[in-house]
């Protein structure tokens, strides 16, 4: 006989849905693909094979129609698959930070404007951002097939249209150069910066992940999470990444009220506080975050001065 185990994930935020195990009866219903990925595991829970990246595709498909009424959602073949209940936590957390400049009241809206870099063919974060608060957001990636996909969830999912907006980066050395224009402000940006540093540490660090979740030992990778090139790696890996976002950030001091990003190495906060410190950073923050066995951390850092930041207005920027 199998066991629901509602046992609350305390390491997860408190307003976080995905806290508690997935009632797989309910998420069936409203997706009825999940059903043939679902077992029964030694420990007499239901659970999915979270090494077959169809098992995982199904997962997310189940989880958006039931909490964030995301009747239509899909991703091309290798496209990363985001593990959603991580990303929730994200915005969450994003949402605390917001709040303590506005009287500790969590600010809700299209006004509020979120930049989401390398949103990739997923759309998670706007979904969730939008769903859990009314944010709007515009999503940016170097991948046109990537954004191609975006617009077709986006218009399969009307709600989305007026709400979020896409731009391709032309330049993909740069992040916020053609991007942010003289007229934007931003809430926040917000980040999943490519992790490696070339295709082959990546591919290795995936053969790591499906021998850990899967029984069966493969000297193939097979990316349960998929995942391109540009979400997966890029030249200095995340802590070159992230360097490059803090020096471009501070070209646009007054236009974003937190610059966010996920930093996945904790050798690399050292070094992101020492550059933080060199571009003049008003104000850096930490904030841990724990999804089980994975421990991560977002690093958010203003240029405004707390009075700035207790005096910065939210306006509602039009969609390019």
């Amino acid at each position: 006989m199998k066991t629901q185990n509602s046992s609350e994930k305390t390491s997860f935020h408190p307003r976080n849905p995905h806290r508690f195990r997935y009632d797989f009866d309910a998420l069936i219903k409203v997706c009825p693909e999940l059903q043939s990925f679902v077992y029964t595991n030694e420990h007499n829970i239901e659970s999915v094979d979270f090494s077959n990246p169809d098992a995982v595709k199904a997962l997310n498909k189940a989880l958006l129609i039931f909490y964030y009424d995301i009747q239509n959602w899909d991703i091309p073949t290798n496209y990363l698959c985001p593990p959603i209940p991580g990303r929730t936590d994200y915005v969450h957390y994003l949402a605390d930070l917001l709040a303590e400049t506005n009287n500790g009241v969590i600010p809700e809206g299209e006004a509020i404007v979120g930049l989401d870099i390398g949103i990739g063919a997923n759309c998670i974060y706007p979904i969730i951002g939008n769903s859990s608060y009314g944010w709007s957001f515009v999503g940016t990636d170097i991948d046109e097939k990537a954004l191609q996909n975006c617009k077709k969830i986006i218009a399969n999912n009307p709600k989305l249209i007026e709400v979020i907006s896409l731009q391709l980066q032309i330049e993909p050395r740069f992040i916020f150069k053609n991007i942010i224009l003289p007229e934007d402000k931003f809430a926040f940006t917000i980040c999943n910066p490519p992790f490696h540093n070339s295709a082959e540490e990546a591919a290795k660090s995936a053969l790591r992940k499906v021998n850990t979740l899967s029984d069966k030992k493969t000297s193939k990778p097979v990316l349960n999470f998929g995942g391109q090139n540009a979400e997966l790696w890029c030249q200095g890996g995340e802590i070159g990444f992230i360097t490059q976002m803090i020096y471009e950030s501070a070209k646009y001091p007054m236009q974003c009220l937190w610059f966010t990003t996920l930093v996945s190495k904790k050798d690399n906060l050292k070094s992101i506080y020492k550059t933080l410190n060199k571009v003049g950073a008003a104000e850096i923050r930490t904030i841990d975050m724990a999804q089980g066995q994975k421990i991560s951390r977002i690093v958010a850092w203003t240029f405004l001065t707390n009075k700035q930041q207790q005096d910065w207005k939210y306006e509602v920027q039009s969609t390019k």
